[in-house]
């Protein structure tokens, strides 16, 4: 697996490039060669926030977590990227054998440079950018849930347009797409 340690508005620490790629191998029977992971680091209010994002074959994964030390905050998000590989493990062994998740230049990939601070009238803004991935609602939610984030943006397969599926308050999952 090839990664990238990146250091937000701070430097990364001499030690911690080795003990990264110790904990990381242990992923190497879960990905093909082809993996990626990018860790960012950053301290900020006396905490040390370690974010972890590893794609493999059009699949995310991605943990964040914020401890007292970098190696502590490292720990909690090897368990919880482990966890969302296991909870997910034959939902996306049926989609790979289905061969839905195809690697390619419009699968997302995190870089450096993917946040822009943009301020838009009275409003400061960060901006993000990414390739649309054309995937089905199913697939979208599953790609939400690997990521734990409330919502997703993505290209729907089937109409060609842009949709967001997102965690309804009941627990429920909502789509919104354009009427057309």
């Amino acid at each position: 697996m090839k990664f990238t340690i990146v250091g937000k508005k701070t430097e990364v620490p001499r030690g911690l490039y080795e003990i990264i790629e110790k904990k990381l191998a242990k992923f190497d029977k879960f990905f093909k060669d082809g993996a990626e992971a990018n860790v960012s680091i950053k301290s900020a209010h006396n905490l040390e926030t370690l974010e972890l994002t590893i794609v493999s074959g059009g699949v995310i994964y991605r943990s964040e977590k914020s401890d007292k030390t970098y190696q502590n905050a490292l720990d909690d998000v090897i368990y919880s990227i482990e966890r969302q590989i296991r909870k997910n493990k034959t939902r996306l062994e049926k989609k790979l054998r289905e061969g839905v998740f195809v690697k390619g230049s419009d699968a997302y990939v995190p870089s450096e440079n993917e946040d822009v601070d943009e301020t838009i009238g009275d409003f400061e803004v960060r901006m993000k950018y990414f390739n649309l991935k054309p995937m089905s609602i199913e697939e979208a939610i599953l790609q939400m849930l690997l990521l734990d984030h409330q919502f997703f943006v993505f290209k729907n397969d089937v109409t060609e347009e842009v949709n967001v599926v997102y965690i309804r308050k009941d627990g429920g999952y909502g789509c919104i797409a354009p009427e057309n």
